[in-house]
């Protein structure tokens, strides 16, 4: 019976050795396998680092408005009488607008004018009295003095007549009319606006460390947006005050808008244009990974080769593998910045799916799509 139980104990003791054995085996082979297991070249898009041209600039947001542009008003209140234009329509400057009810002014003017006439009698006469020796010289003097008031009132009245009038100030397109015949309009009420479009000003401002770059004529692009500048102009003024409140210049550009394509209070791109430099180092922004510690990129170099692997080996030396190298930035224009070191030329930069790559990963390059085509700007 003991004999019995002590060969069940061995048993016991063998079968569990075997399985803790097994075990700690099965863990061991696991982590040996994923310890040697080579990770999967992953497919990167790149860009060859080359030194080159570099047009700097200076980026802002403007507002477009004309060269020439009014809202038109009276002076005087009254009834419309008569709208002498349409939504739209190109005028020309003396152009008549619009007409307000001006009967009692042409009668004042026409009273104004035989007053005058009768004063200009009475003047004469005088002065004939006078060379003829029965007239005072006071008389000449009282008549002189009337006369002078009564032209004064001529003129007077047709002024009045004339502000009844609503002549175009200088040529352009007149928007839609905001009164209609036979409103009675107070002084000051907008009738439309006059727009000159041929030339347009845009308005804008930069930070005030920018007021050392710009001067009068440098040459301004402009555009809807900041991928499309299709208008050229040139800085027309400078303000040579700072806001003390913002710390910005306020700048103005005049534009040629012959094709009228701007429109005034239009949303514009401004870059101001800046002296050319060579040999700059310039990468697209999609390459660069902002991070805790600082900026950086991913290179793609060839594997070193194993110094202690078999020759049958050596072939694989030219792998390539991927290096994590931080980077010190520059300027920023568009989608492109300046590299002031970290990379040099020659240098073959990751442009895409970096948040899936790193540091000493196995790559192969595919440009088949690559985002750098679409941003490098020549």
């Amino acid at each position: 019976m003991i004999k019995r139980f002590i060969i069940a104990i061995i048993l016991l003791v063998i079968i569990g050795g075997g399985l803790v054995g097994f075990n700690l085996f099965r863990a061991q082979a696991i982590k040996d396998y994923f310890a040697n297991m080579k990770q999967p070249s992953q497919a990167v898009s790149t860009i060859d680092v080359k030194p080159g041209k570099w047009l700097p600039g200076i980026e802002a947001l403007g507002s477009a408005r004309a060269e020439d542009g009014v809202n038109l008003t009276f002076q005087v209140d009254g009834i419309v009488k008569e709208i002498m234009f349409k939504p739209n329509q190109i005028v020309k400057k003396g152009d008549l607008l619009l007409q307000l009810d001006d009967e009692i002014q042409k009668a004042d003017l026409v009273a104004s004018k035989a007053e005058a006439e009768l004063s200009e009698q009475n003047y004469k006469r005088a002065q004939t009295l006078r060379t003829q020796g029965v007239g005072a010289v006071s008389n000449v003097d009282t008549t002189a003095a009337a006369l002078s008031s009564a032209k004064a009132n001529v003129a007077k009245a047709q002024a009045t007549l004339d502000l009844k009038r609503l002549i175009a100030p200088f040529s352009g397109v007149i928007g839609i009319s905001r009164v209609d015949i036979g409103q009675f309009m107070a002084p000051g009420t907008v009738v439309a606006t006059l727009q000159n479009v041929d030339t347009m000003r845009v308005d804008f401002s930069v930070p005030e460390q920018e007021l050392k770059n710009l001067s009068m004529g440098q040459e301004v692009h402009i555009g809807a947006s900041a991928s499309d500048y299709a208008f050229k102009g040139k800085i027309v003024g400078i303000d040579p005050k700072i806001d003390p409140a913002s710390r910005l210049v306020s700048v103005q550009a005049q534009v040629d808008n012959s094709d009228k394509s701007l429109v005034p209070g239009q949303f514009v791109q401004v870059r101001v244009i800046l002296p050319e430099e060579d040999n700059v180092v310039i990468l697209p922004l999609t390459t660069v990974v902002t991070s805790l510690y600082g900026d950086y990129v991913f290179t793609v170099v060839k594997k070193e080769a194993d110094k202690n692997a078999a020759a049958d080996t050596a072939e694989k030396a030219d792998d390539l593998v991927l290096h994590q190298i931080f980077v010190k930035l520059g300027r920023r224009t568009g989608n492109n910045v300046e590299i002031l070191s970290g990379v040099k030329d020659g240098d073959v930069v990751v442009t895409s799916g970096q948040n899936r790559l790193s540091n000493g990963m196995s790559a192969h390059i595919n440009n088949d799509v690559n985002p750098a085509d679409a941003q490098i700007k020549k």
